[in-house]
């Protein structure tokens, strides 16, 4: 029975697919993966549709009409990960190889000690962004100070999408109130968790640009996570008042 699902969201990822699947079965864990692909048009979701093929058990595809965002294909995939028994640990990774699986293993066993989430952080101690430019890594480091600043979120990496939840966080958080549906998804996830008394740990990993692909992050995406910060620092002000 698989223990451990994780949803990988994908949008024209068959070259990066081919390889990150195998890699996550091969773990030294149980494991499962459920890609939610948003109808690809490089062919990722018929790929998947093979894999799911030779191991029904532990590889499942979610397939949708088109580019719905980044944190629609999350909550699809969590549903999913929920509705089968025997899952303890639902994480989140981006397809690009810049989330890595060898940091996996580390993350769940940080969960089974007592953490309720655990993120995969670039802001730790050990934790690296070898190649990133410096563009990329001010933008980063700016984004987490600022949401530090505005919702004071109990991790240095705020914005990272590689986390390892415990089921009984997706079971118990407000899922269906959740406003962003991009990148900023992840900011108000962990607000919710930390507005639910949830606790949060991280894991120290290297994050490396990816190799094959292309960026989804764009300026109206900056845009949307600065207007999402703006929305959940108004709302805790007011829970506050």
């Amino acid at each position: 029975m698989v223990d451990t699902l994780v949803v990988v969201p994908t949008y024209n990822e068959r070259e990066n697919i081919e390889h990150l699947v195998p890699m996550l079965l091969g773990l030294p864990l149980s494991v499962g993966v459920v890609v939610v692909d948003d109808n690809s048009p490089d062919g990722t979701g018929e790929y998947a549709d093979g894999l799911a093929q030779a191991d029904p058990e532990r590889v499942h595809v979610i397939h949708r009409a088109g580019k719905l965002g980044l944190g629609t294909a999350y909550l699809a995939g969590f549903a999913y990960a929920l509705a089968q028994p025997g899952v303890a640990h639902i994480m989140s990774m981006d397809a690009d190889f810049s989330h890595h699986p060898r940091f996996i293993p580390a993350m769940v066993e940080k969960s089974m000690s007592g953490y309720d989430l655990v993120i995969g952080s670039r802001y730790v101690p050990g934790g690296t962004t070898p190649d990133s430019p410096f563009s990329r890594r001010l933008l980063s480091r700016g984004a987490n100070a600022f949401v530090q600043m505005t919702l004071s979120l109990p991790a240095k990496d705020a914005t990272a999408g590689f986390r390892c939840y415990q089921r009984h966080v997706l079971e118990t958080l407000p899922l269906n109130s959740i406003f962003s549906s991009g990148y900023s998804f992840l900011i108000e996830m962990l607000f919710l968790v930390r507005q639910s008394g949830f606790s949060v740990g991280e894991v120290p990993i290297e994050f490396v640009d990816r190799k094959m692909g292309a960026s989804k992050i764009s300026r109206q995406e900056i845009y949307r996570a600065l207007y999402t910060v703006l929305r959940l620092t108004a709302r805790r002000w007011l829970r506050r008042r």
